[in-house]
């Protein structure tokens, strides 16, 4: 494994275009994101196998060998279930913090993928576009959230997280488009079959950030800047789409930001196209 630094990361091209955004899949059979411009694309997570990500890309209009490098949140099956594959066969670099690296390494079944390190706080380039790593609290060993920028623009990706803290409200500040967790409602939860003790861990602050939670959030990183939200990570069990939509919805407008484009993402398909 290798530190990765603006200097070793960094492709000499310069950004060809305002950013674009797909959410490939989200939820807990698998989460990936690629976010791209004309020049290049990375991808946040690699939760699907490579066939079906190279699918899901395909109908977005890219393929894998556009793909600069892949950004792991965190270790979490869904989140990297398709990396050794991509990594090994396609030859995309990993890039992951020390307590997510160290995390991988353990697993056996990732064996022979290397990471390339980063910091978490501390900026760092990728096919030209400008990484901002920043920690987010959730079950893991060292969970992140990303910003990816260009000088033409500004995307935030944050999911898996238990409450929203006030470092990722001042990283989502300014973006032009987010990916957020809006994983449970919260009468759902509570009214699931499930054990008390996972209601607790999905509530706790390491744990997973409810509809309500989510509209707040947003409410508060938003303005004339922000053009569109993605909601993201919704529970199959203990969520609804229109529940989620109608929360952030309802929210925003109060707040006066009824310009921002409220979107969803889905297990099963790749999310509207922003850009």
């Amino acid at each position: 494994m290798e530190l990765a630094s603006p200097q070793q990361t960094a492709v000499t091209a310069e950004p060809a275009a305002a950013l674009r955004l797909c959410v490939l899949a989200s939820g807990s059979s698998g989460n990936c994101t690629v976010v791209f411009n004309d020049a290049t694309a990375i991808m946040i997570d690699a939760g699907l196998s490579a066939r079906e990500t190279a699918r899901r890309l395909d109908a977005v209009g890219l393929s894998l060998d556009r793909i600069s490098g892949i950004l792991i949140s965190h270790e979490h099956g869904d989140h990297i279930a398709g990396l050794r594959v991509l990594h090994q066969k396609h030859g995309i670099p990993c890039y992951a913090n020390h307590g997510t690296a160290e995390a991988i390494a353990r697993n056996q079944a990732l064996s022979g993928v290397d990471i390339h390190l980063f910091s978490t706080g501390f900026a760092f380039e990728v096919g030209g576009f400008s990484i901002e790593p920043f920690s987010v609290p959730h079950d893991a060993y060292e969970p992140v959230g990303f910003v990816i920028s260009t000088p033409a623009s500004r995307i935030g990706v944050v999911t898996d997280m238990g409450v929203a803290t006030g470092v990722i409200r001042s990283r989502l500040a300014e973006c032009r488009v987010i990916v957020v967790e809006a994983n449970h409602d919260e009468g759902m939860l509570m009214d699931a079959e499930r054990p008390w003790a996972l209601k607790q861990r999905i509530r706790g602050r390491q744990g997973h950030l409810s509809n309500q939670a989510a509209a707040q959030l947003i409410g508060d990183v938003a303005g004339p800047h922000l053009k569109r939200v993605y909601l993201a990570h919704l529970s199959e069990d203990c969520n609804r789409a229109h529940l989620a939509e109608r929360e952030v919805r309802t929210h925003l407008d109060k707040r006066g930001w009824s310009h921002v484009e409220v979107a969803m993402t889905y297990p099963d398909r790749i999310s509207d196209v922003w850009g």
